[in-house]
């Protein structure tokens, strides 16, 4: 009985630090990921623009609270991006009742967001699910543009902002024609990568969260769970002409806990062929 005791007690230490482990890892500051990008269509007189991408705030849980966002807009900013480019998720729960208080916390930290080219954002799965209207009135109040389909210039790039696939409020259609008659080179930030085969040809860079990549990932075992195609799972997805990039994002879902998938944001340096010589 007392060895019994002993490898209980032992099992529950052990597990209370790995949780306690997980947690930290999650709260980490995010790990900033680099990547120089050569766009077809660069206008000839256009400098090089900066951008920075972040996702999946999924905030009001354990791991995500006013404080902790404020530390990371400070984190982007001290990174002087051109553009700041959020791709969805801001909301952490699935119920309707409880995103109000919870997503008006965001007012606060993303209003100290200050690119010169702006910040634009899209909607997740999660902001549809609990309150589309509310997450919008609240980013469009912290000084975001909130792209639903939708496409706007900013200097040299056509950004187009397409709805969640993970929540069927995609329109490739919709985004297309928004994006048509618009002069640049052309980008679409959406919130789930699955959307990324459905898209024509002349978008050749897209960048997504959703995935978190992976979140848990255990050694020899991979990810416990998949929410997208694995092939879109996390980071640089080249595909002919095509380069997806998809950010593990900053928070975390369901789970407090983080391991193999640190939370990161991309900086990334747009501009043409020449960048890359």
């Amino acid at each position: 009985m007392r060895l019994l005791i002993k490898i209980l007690g032992t099992i529950i230490v052990i597990a209370a630090g790995l949780a306690l482990w997980g947690h930290l890892n999650a709260r980490a500051d995010p790990i900033v990921r680099r990547v120089t990008i050569a766009l077809p269509d660069w206008p000839a007189a256009a400098q090089p623009v900066t951008v920075a991408l972040f996702s999946d705030v999924h905030i009001g849980n354990s791991t995500m609270d006013a404080d902790r966002l404020a530390r990371i807009v400070a984190q982007v900013n001290a990174l002087r991006p051109d553009l700041v480019l959020i791709a969805g998720d801001f909301a952490s729960t699935h119920d309707s009742t409880g995103a109000p208080a919870g997503i008006t916390a965001l007012a606060a930290p993303l209003s100290g967001l200050h690119p010169r080219l702006g910040t634009i954002a899209t909607l997740g799965n999660h902001d549809e699910w609990t309150g589309p209207g509310v997450v919008r009135r609240t980013l469009e109040k912290a000084g975001i543009t909130v792209l639903d389909n939708q496409a706007v210039q900013r200097g040299p790039l056509v950004i187009g902002g397409a709805g969640d696939r993970s929540s069927r409020h995609h329109s490739v259609p919709a985004l297309s024609r928004a994006m048509l008659p618009l002069h640049g080179a052309r980008i679409v930030v959406t919130h789930s990568p699955d959307l990324v085969p459905m898209l024509p040809a002349d978008m050749s860079l897209v960048l997504a969260g959703h995935s978190h990549c992976g979140q848990i990932v255990l050694p020899l075992i991979g990810p416990l769970a998949e929410v997208t195609y694995p092939r879109y799972r996390c980071g640089v997805v080249r595909e002919g002409a095509r380069t997806t990039i998809v950010t593990a994002g900053v928070g975390t879902s369901i789970i407090p806990l983080r391991f193999g998938a640190p939370p990161d944001l991309w900086l990334l340096t747009l501009g043409p062929a020449a960048i890359t010589r």
